[in-house]
């Protein structure tokens, strides 16, 4: 018995230990808590001082389906017939083009995958192109889809991923609005024969003259490459080179499907470089893809398995025959399927900023 009294005891002892411990851990608990009342107000400080020492893992997919809102850079800078400038219409204003009907095919495979009980909505952030890769890296947007060039020397910075193409035929083209011009790009390549050198040809007949382009796209990483002896004035979007009449501007280079469409259906005094035979002179090749953050794994899975089933179903043939072949008002487009714009950015939009020679000069 003694010896049993003992063992009780002895598990008293530990017994009463081990619920001190237990109400001293409690009460430092509680203190804690307390200290971190006084310091930061408002349960949300708490909540974020909590999160920092156990993180609420989550990856971008759920977060999309916890928001039910897809966040998507747009250009502010329209690009036809990829993106149209916005418009108003009777249902708000609205913004149509290719790109605006793929961003709907995100939005839709997203409410499918995110369980279909609620849709999911894009929503547009519009952004200056120059500004695009520090809004992607601070987390602004989850993508950007605006005619962005995946496939560029130079052209994307650590930090950004490309998906597979969405777009494959386009690369820099050429327009100019004095025939002169264009016969002599046509000349210079005809001399060279059949095994024509298209940069030589090109360098040759721009040489001296003045080439706009728009700031960090394709075209001035180009021009920039390539083109020597040339004036380079930097523009911050294609009308504003279209617009600017002091310097006088002999070419201006852009993608080359944006120029096929513009100078048929919006600036007809402007004509494409051709080569001698008719065919489009392209400088270079390359697609267009979605952009989105690189960490962003489940995201970019999820994006290229859907643009490969677009392009297995033939969806996006058909996206390409609507926007590029098809007789349209983009104005009715915008108004039956068009996404809404947010009002406060539509002066933004419009304002197509200016052009200015490279350098500084």
């Amino acid at each position: 018995m003694t010896i049993k009294k003992a063992s009780s005891g002895t598990e008293s002892s530990h017994g009463n230990a081990t619920r001190d411990r237990g109400q001293s851990g409690a009460d430092a608990a509680v203190l804690l808590l307390l200290i971190l009342g006084m310091l930061l107000p408002g349960c949300g400080l708490i909540f974020d001082a909590v999160e920092l020492i156990h993180p609420l893992t989550r990856d971008e997919l759920s977060t999309i389906c916890a928001h039910r809102q897809i966040r998507v850079g747009i250009s502010v800078e329209p690009f036809r017939p990829f993106v149209f400038p916005a418009v108003f219409t009777d249902e708000g204003v609205r913004v149509t083009g290719l790109d605006v009907e793929l961003i709907r095919e995100v939005a839709d495979a997203l409410t499918v995958h995110c369980g279909g009980q609620q849709p999911i909505v894009p929503t547009l952030h519009v952004t200056r192109f120059r500004d695009l890769f520090i809004e992607l890296n601070e987390g602004h947007f989850d993508l950007f889809v605006s005619s962005f060039s995946g496939n560029v020397p130079g052209g994307t910075p650590s930090g950004l991923w490309s998906s597979i193409p969405y777009f494959h035929s386009s690369g820099v083209g050429a327009m100019t609005h004095d025939p002169k011009i264009a016969e002599n790009v046509r000349s210079q390549l005809r001399k060279q024969g059949k095994e024509a050198d298209t940069l030589a040809a090109i360098q040759e007949s721009l040489s001296g003259l003045t080439v706009a382009v728009q700031n960090r796209r394709t075209p001035h990483l180009y021009a920039v490459a390539n083109l020597r002896n040339i004036r380079l004035l930097v523009c911050d979007s294609l009308p504003a080179a279209v617009e600017t009449k002091d310097p006088h501007i002999d070419v201006i280079l852009t993608q080359y499907p944006i120029l096929q469409y513009v100078t048929k259906r919006v600036w007809p005094d402007w004509q494409l470089l051709e080569r001698p035979d008719g065919s489009p002179l392209m400088l270079s090749r390359e697609s267009f893809s979605i952009v989105t953050g690189e960490e962003k794994r489940r995201l970019q899975w999820f994006l290229n398995n859907l643009l490969y089933r677009l392009e297995e179903s033939g969806r996006l043939a058909q996206m390409r025959k609507r926007w590029f072949e098809e007789d349209y008002a983009p104005t009715r487009r915008a108004g039956a399927e068009g996404l809404p714009f947010e009002i406060s950015k539509v002066p933004e939009h419009y304002d197509q900023g200016q052009c200015r020679m490279a350098g500084g000069k």
